[in-house]
């Protein structure tokens, strides 16, 4: 399924489950679905390369047969390489991983690629985009952490709105954007080129369809 490279110009909202009610997994996807969401942001954590447990492929595979929506994976953990043939099989759309974690680039690209799913790099927010020169050829899209990743409702980084710029500067790549994403940070990191809104506290906190749609809005009326 090719999601990132469908994109064209549109800006789109994707829930992150690391803020769900885990026991209704199934039906908290589908609140922000109803709310326009167009992506399911699947965060795996390993408590080395990030400080905090979340899940596996096995709940990867039962969400995407509870979904018509695209999993799209995102990789905070040590070693991607050994993970990433069991998320392929559980069937996720996309697979990003972080590039601070990440000994062969290419070889790690390649390998999403070859299973049929759309490749993405990561960036913490101290990481400079120029890491992702050599590997534009190999990705499909890019992700700018706008806060240190491991936990959901963390505060907005505000020099991420530049450094989304920068990249978008270097490449035509639809550019993701995870952390502290609201209806108020939303439009700042659209007008500086990204497209697709990760938002994980900011969709649960109250009716996720209600929230998830006012993020959707409000990003996209930055670009009118």
């Amino acid at each position: 399924m090719a999601f990132f490279r469908k994109l064209g110009d549109r800006v789109v909202g994707a829930p992150s489950i690391l803020s769900a009610d885990f026991a209704h997994l199934a039906d908290e996807v589908e609140r922000a679905r109803r709310g326009g969401a167009e992506l399911v942001h699947f965060d795996v954590m390993d408590n080395h390369f990030v400080p905090n447990l979340t899940v596996g492929p096995a709940v990867a595979a039962s969400l995407v047969a509870a979904t018509d929506l695209p999993v799209d994976a995102h990789l905070q953990v040590e070693n991607p390489d050994s993970l990433i043939p069991a998320f392929i099989e559980a069937g996720v759309a996309s697979i990003s991983v972080q590039v601070e974690a990440t000994t062969h680039l290419h070889r790690t690209l390649d390998m999403i690629r070859e299973g049929g799913c759309e490749a993405g790099v990561a960036l913490n927010p101290t990481t400079p985009p120029e890491m992702l020169s050599w590997a534009l050829p190999y990705l499909d899209y890019v992700l700018v952490m706008s806060v240190n990743p491991g936990f959901g409702g963390q505060r907005f980084i505000p020099e991420m709105v530049e450094k989304v710029r920068r990249v978008r500067e270097m490449c035509d790549l639809p550019v993701e954007v995870d952390g502290g994403i609201t209806a108020r940070t939303a439009p700042l990191m659209v007008e500086a080129g990204a497209q697709v809104l990760v938002a994980g506290s900011a969709v649960y906190r109250g009716d996720p369809a209600v929230e998830m749609r006012r993020i959707i809005e409000a990003g996209r009326a930055a670009r009118v």
